[in-house]
């Protein structure tokens, strides 16, 4: 049974972000401040990466843990109210998280995931990693500020 009326519901529901959210701003920030230069969110690709180094082909996704299924099988047990809508719903997320891939993977991009709970714990560690690949690309120097 849900403990909110369905328009306290809704107004909740409304007030989540799907883009510049706590965990994209904070990975975004730590990557600025290396001089690093990124699109963010960008239509033009599978699934709008939350961050996007166009020249290398990287792109990046801050996946919450939530809607997007982390340790779901253990996480669906915990779904108490309007199961049927939740359980299907993540689901869904997590098979188009794999389409996405594959269709970036196909365009000759290389996808990184970071969970939300990574970025907000060492978002040094993830910005370290997404500098690995980018070096790995061989194409540093394009991307910093001059």
């Amino acid at each position: 049974m849900d403990c909110h009326t369905p328009e306290q519901r809704r107004a909740n529901m409304q007030a989540i972000s799907s883009k510049d959210t706590s965990i994209e701003l904070m990975l975004r920030r730590e990557l600025w401040k290396r001089g690093l230069r990124y699109r963010k969110n960008w239509g033009e690709l599978p699934g709008r990466p939350d961050i996007v180094f166009t020249g290398p082909k990287i792109a990046v996704f801050c996946d919450s843990e939530f809607w997007h299924g982390f340790g779901w099988e253990e996480s669906k047990e915990k779904i108490g109210t309007n199961r049927e809508y939740w359980i299907p719903k993540i689901e869904r997320n997590m098979e188009r998280d794999k389409e996405n891939n594959a269709a970036l993977a196909e365009m000759g991009y290389e996808v990184l995931r970071f969970w939300g709970r990574e970025i907000s714990e060492d978002p040094i560690r993830c910005a370290d990693k997404i500098e690995a690949v980018l070096k790995q690309a061989g194409k540093m120097h394009a991307l910093r500020r001059r």
